[in-house]
């Protein structure tokens, strides 16, 4: 039965139309319901697009909605290169989703501009509509009174009346949900580091040298306001996964854009999340507030600019740290769209995935709930369809369309890969296209030519379909300009050139985890290249 949400509050819509979407994914992306009345449960996330000021049910997009509540141990880590998620708590992927829509956003503009007959500087009369989304930066009106095209780099922005709002059924792990794991115990009272523990133990893989280790995700409550890591069993082997808390605090300087993203997005404001959407019962305001506000954790960054030039210019594109709203539905909304909402007996949301199926969990309390193992991935398709659409493994053939929006890309994720794989020993064919790989691999392909000439046939067989952007284009040349050919993607993310866009979000971001205490990296994974996406056999022809 449909319910008229015309007069909902903005969150209220927001989360309707996130429900729904995942309403509509196959059975096989859902938690299951066993015949006994046990079932499992897991953590949903979805991305809307808000455009405009008023805000009435057709100006809100759904732009990815995904599900998750499993992360890498630090051991696997080095296994995985590239084809294998290390983290998919609902929250990341989302985001990880958001990047990999900009980027066929990106591609399907410029296969659209190329199609023109003079490119982007099409006569008025001739033209097709644009991007509701993005579009190429301007620079001031000239004589004439028209906007021309930047030189500056990136080309691109997100619309300036669009606004990205993110919508969890349960609180983000860490930090801003310390004060909910706490009242979940049987005494809400902070637990007390004991005096003989002493300060908790030093890590040489450290951000900053001298940095307190991670804490375990339902480890000294009594601490507040530092990074934790992933939630896990007490005895289970320990993950690197920052908490979601610390990784969303992360993104209020670096912007939702990834390493990827950012060569082709400017990071001005509506880059950043506007608001995060959480059921009224799932939100603590003292949690919240430390983690995110701004006279929270990060208030030594406020007033902080980078570049520093940008500093007084709120309309020119930089980093910047940028709180987000924290916004509520009521929870007996949520109770009627969620059958697969997280127990309130459970404190927190994530066992590591090598513990699945450990005789340890077999009680009779974790049978009756317990995390779901399967992730879903969908992702809203681009506003032009692009030729190498029609080639790659999408499932938008298996889910064409949810509530009226095309699919782009649909996933079933189990143990960080497609459904099927085993991430004992990844490959291409189970690498999710949210994986390192399959993202800079996108990447690479909206400028050909910085791919090495080895497996450019075996990444995308589609550029020698029609319509696909060539060398000659002038406006795939300029995306190639900047688009730095490395063979490692330790140097992609990682830029040595002084000159590189990307060397000032690294700065900020460095700067932010300085703030952010205790920030430890999950190395391993960055020392390969895009020949993991070769197929071995293809490899010896």
């Amino acid at each position: 039965m449909s319910v008229d949400i015309s007069n909902f509050s903005l969150s209220s819509r927001i989360a309707s139309l996130v429900h729904a979407h995942f309403d509509a994914l196959p059975t096989r992306s859902k938690p299951t319901i066993f015949p006994d009345g046990s079932k499992e449960w897991i953590p949903m996330t979805g991305l809307v697009a808000v455009k405009g000021e008023n805000t009435p049910l057709e100006s809100l997009t759904c732009i990815s909605v995904t599900s998750g509540a499993k992360c890498l141990s630090a051991s696997h880590i080095p296994r995985c290169r590239g084809l294998v998620l290390h983290d998919c708590h609902a929250e990341i992927l989302a985001i990880r989703a958001f990047n990999y829509w900009l980027l066929t956003e990106c591609n399907s503009v410029l296969s659209r501009e190329k199609q023109l007959p003079n490119g982007h500087d099409t006569p008025d009369e001739e033209k097709v509509p644009d991007s509701p989304f993005i579009q190429r930066r301007k620079i001031e009106e000239d004589e004439d009174g028209i906007d021309t095209p930047s030189t500056e780099w990136p080309p691109f922005e997100i619309r300036p009346d669009i606004k990205i709002y993110m919508y969890c059924t349960c609180a983000p792990c860490g930090d801003a949900s310390m004060e909910l794991c706490m009242a979940a115990q049987e005494d809400a009272t902070p637990w007390e580091v004991l005096q003989q523990e002493g300060p908790l133990p030093k890590t040489e893989d450290a951000e900053v040298p001298g940095t307190e280790t991670l804490l375990d995700g339902r480890a000294h409550f009594s601490l507040l306001g530092v990074v934790r890591r992933k939630p896990a069993r007490m005895d289970a082997e320990s993950t690197r996964s920052k908490s979601c808390s610390d990784k969303l605090a992360l993104r209020q300087v670096s912007s939702l854009l990834s390493c990827e993203t950012s060569r082709l997005i400017a990071p001005t404001e509506n880059a950043y999340l506007a608001g995060l959407i959480l059921p009224e019962d799932e939100i603590s305001r003292v949690g919240c507030d430390r983690s995110f506000g701004e006279n929270g954790r990060m208030q030594a960054l406020c007033g902080r600019y980078w570049p520093r030039e940008t500093k007084g210019k709120e309309n020119t594109p930089g980093y910047r740290f940028r709180p987000f709203q924290v916004l509520s539905v009521p929870s007996e909304e949520v109770a009627a769209l969620w059958p697969f909402a997280k127990p309130k007996s459970v404190s927190c949301p994530a066992i590591s995935l090598e513990q699945e199926g450990d005789p340890l969990t077999s009680s009779a309390k974790v049978k009756k709930t317990r995390p779901g193992n399967v992730s879903a991935i969908w992702i809203l398709a681009p506003s032009y369809k692009h030729p190498s659409a029609m080639t790659l493994d999408t499932g938008s053939k298996s889910v064409p369309a949810l509530r009226r929006s095309k699919t782009g890309l649909y996933e079933t994720i189990i143990n960080g890969v497609k459904q099927g794989n085993r991430a004992s020993s990844p490959g291409a064919r189970g690498a999710s296209s949210l994986s390192r790989a399959k993202l800079w691999a996108l990447l690479r392909e909206i400028s050909p030519a910085s791919v090495p000439h080895t497996y450019q046939t075996d990444i995308s067989p589609s550029r020698s379909l029609p319509g696909t952007p060539k060398a000659e284009d002038p406006h795939v040349n300029t995306v190639q300009h900047h688009i730095p050919d490395t063979t490692t993607y330790q140097d992609f993310k990682n830029p040595s050139s002084l000159e590189d866009p990307l060397q000032i979000r690294m700065q900020a971001i460095r700067d932010a985890k300085l703030v952010l205490r205790g920030w430890v990296a999950n190395s391993g994974d960055e020392t390969w290249g895009l020949d993991v996406l070769v197929d071995p056999k293809k490899r010896k022809r």
